[in-house]
């Protein structure tokens, strides 16, 4: 029995452009840490084996500070590493990977084609190749199939799991095929199983920290252990922030007091987007304001405003008016809106509309 890690896409350097730059490059010094929280770990568990699936770096221009922080917190690491470069971080001889100073416990596959790499103190057979331009069409492990021959085989790639893509299609058919006691997969960004394809398991850990509002909540690797025939891992968070998304009703109430409830008690490490729902009337509201009673509970945080027409102001729209005119016609088209977008940009062009009729200030 292996005890394991597998991460993946911590993406180095990423350039965190919705972010101010004092905010970006301080999020890029936190990725440096995740790595040595990633040793810590490891060590921990007395991993013995550490197994990163590509797209460590965001590309190929990395920070000298960033390449040390890698190489040293690996070093740290007492069981073995391997990275298997993915899209983002293809093998070159340009690549930051292609430098001297990794750590002995450290191997980077460089080559396209499955390479075994034995680990005979494990009787473990670790099978890894690399990206070696930003696309791959090929398919990663067709016509690969581990041995028969007692020991455990563990695969480390990147790639999809579907039979056409542009970035290492693996297939189910082609992970049934392989023989592989656990296939260590990364470019999904979400937590991803295990799953089971034949005797194989396989699995995305996700990303290790969110970068944007498109990967939200805990995000960390998996860890557990791998046996021939078999593979029980667990998900550990191991990000230092969070993107969040809140969603706060303001139905029959101020937003002001809405919201002020709604916040976290203390402060938070973590970035979030409020979205103001419910109901409201025409009063307008200070967007800029309310960041600023939330920006004190949250390292970043932004406030959106998703409410809707209160329904009785519908009810003018028999009026004799003008407004009542307006009104009936935005009626017709919200009933006649394809979807949820649609009927969205109707409200918000009602509450516009009100505001110009009624010499309001902009309703938002």
């Amino acid at each position: 029995m292996i005890r394991m890690i597998h991460g993946a896409d911590f993406h180095l350097d990423a350039p965190f452009r919705a972010l101010p730059p004092e905010h970006a490059a301080r999020r890029r010094a936190e990725q440096r840490e995740l790595l040595f929280r990633l040793a810590d770990l490891a060590n921990r568990q007395e991993a013995d084996l550490v197994l990163l699936s590509g797209d460590l770096f965001d590309g190929a221009e990395v920070y000298k500070e960033t390449l040390e922080a890698l190489e040293q917190a690996l070093g740290r690491i007492r069981g073995r590493v391997f990275i298997a470069p993915g899209n983002h971080d293809f093998w070159s001889e340009r690549s930051p990977y292609a430098g001297s100073g990794w750590p002995q416990n450290v191997h980077i596959f460089r080559g396209a084609d499955p390479e075994a790499v034995e680990v005979p103190e494990l009787s473990c057979v670790v099978h890894g190749g690399a990206f070696t331009a930003p696309f791959r069409e090929d398919r990663v492990l067709e016509g690969f199939s581990a041995p028969a021959d007692g020991k455990i085989h563990i695969g480390v790639f990147h790639g999809e799991t579907a039979a056409e893509s542009r970035y290492g299609p693996i297939p189910e058919e082609d992970i049934r095929a392989s023989g592989l006691d656990y296939l260590a997969l990364g470019h999904i960004h979400a937590l991803t199983g295990p799953e089971r394809a034949g005797s194989t398991v396989w699995a995305y850990p996700g990303c290790p920290e969110g970068r944007g509002f498109d990967e939200l909540g805990d995000k960390g690797v998996l860890c557990g252990t791998v046996d021939r025939g078999s593979a029980e891992l667990t998900f550990v968070p191991l990000c230092g922030r969070r993107y969040l998304i809140r969603e706060v009703d303001v139905t029959g109430q101020d937003p002001a007091d809405a919201l002020a409830r709604a916040l976290p008690e203390g402060e938070s490490g973590d970035l979030c987007r409020i979205l103001l729902t419910g109901e409201r009337g025409m009063e307008p509201l200070d967007l800029k304001a309310l960041e600023a009673m939330a920006a004190p509970r949250y390292y970043s945080v932004s406030v959106r405003d998703e409410t809707r027409v209160r329904r009785d102001l519908w009810d003018r729209a028999e009026e004799d008016t003008l407004t009542g005119l307006f009104l009936r016609e935005m009626r017709r088209r919200l009933e006649e809106a394809a979807d949820d977008e649609a009927r969205a940009a109707v409200e918000l062009a009602v509450r516009f509309g009100l505001a110009a009729l009624e010499n309001r200030e902009d309703p938002r």
